[in-house]
């Protein structure tokens, strides 16, 4: 018996060392990014490399928004994201509704082929889709780009609510039909109540997909009128050097929406994603 207490006892020790050591390795860059964004170039440029700045220096931040119209960024990002979202979300649960509620062959071989869907590199059919775009003349449009950010994030949607859905009994649906209620109203007074956990979950998820799509947005709204703030990151750059120090504060900027939303929200995301996650 005490050998196998042993045996738990360095198995635990070493499972906690490996998991101290993954939190160090994923938040060490975050930690020196928020750290560079106080330093000065000298700091930045010394070797052995600083860690800690020798004066904070806040003119970066300053820097970083009369520079770039970082602010006019920030809200061509939250704009798409947030319209990308609410598509993702009413395709998604239609889609899943008629996935689950619905007598269709071949429903396992669709999802499959979403799914497999979803795993092609960006890269691969970018030339298409700007040939599309510009022959739809939606070039330079939030809307353009919200469309085909929800269109690359729908497969993920899908499957995670087609999960949820299985966990609601049909005896609902079947007690409202009885009742005299529509389809919409089902929907709308049933299923999105029932599923506000995992729709909240998968709507964070689509969110920070749709903020963070580089390529796209570079492609397909290069102009400034449109352009969204992880493009605007990569105009920092002078002839001749790169402002580490300068980038290093408008990437916080950046990122801090997406840190202050999970932060925020992270009990309602780890929830909906368990609550989706019971039948897989």
């Amino acid at each position: 018996m005490m050998v196998t207490n042993k045996k738990i006892t360095v198995s635990k020790t070493v499972l906690m060392i490996l998991l101290i050591l993954y939190l160090l390795i994923m938040v060490f860059p975050m930690l020196y990014l928020v750290s560079a964004s106080f330093m000065s170039e000298q700091d930045l440029s010394q070797i052995p490399a600083r860690f800690l700045p020798s004066s904070p220096k806040f003119d970066n931040y300053v820097t970083a928004f009369t520079r770039q119209p970082l602010v006019h960024y920030v809200l061509n990002s939250f704009c798409q994201s947030i319209l990308a979202v609410l598509l993702c979300l009413v395709v998604g649960c239609l889609a899943s509704y008629a996935l689950v509620r619905t007598q269709i062959r071949g429903k396992r071989l669709f999802l499959l082929f979403v799914l497999a869907i979803s795993l092609l590199p960006t890269i691969t059919i970018i030339n298409p889709i700007y040939k599309m775009y510009s022959s739809l003349h939606l070039l330079n449009s939030l809307v353009g780009l919200a469309v085909i950010s929800s269109v690359m994030d729908l497969p993920m949607t899908i499957w995670f609510l087609t999960a949820a859905f299985k966990t609601i009994p049909q005896s609902f649906e079947e007690s409202a039909e009885i009742e005299g209620a529509s389809l919409s109203q089902i929907m709308t007074k049933i299923y999105v109540p029932l599923l506000r956990g995992s729709l909240f979950s998968i709507g964070i998820l689509d969110f920070i997909s749709a903020w963070n799509k580089y390529l796209l947005s570079q492609v397909l709204n290069p102009f400034e009128k449109a352009r969204t703030v992880v493009v605007g990151l990569t105009l920092y750059q002078l002839e001749i050097s790169i402002p580490f120090e300068v980038v290093s504060a408008a990437s916080i900027i950046t990122i801090l929406p997406l840190f202050i939303l999970v932060l925020v929200f992270q009990k309602n995301i780890l929830g909906g994603l368990l609550e989706g996650g019971i039948k897989g």
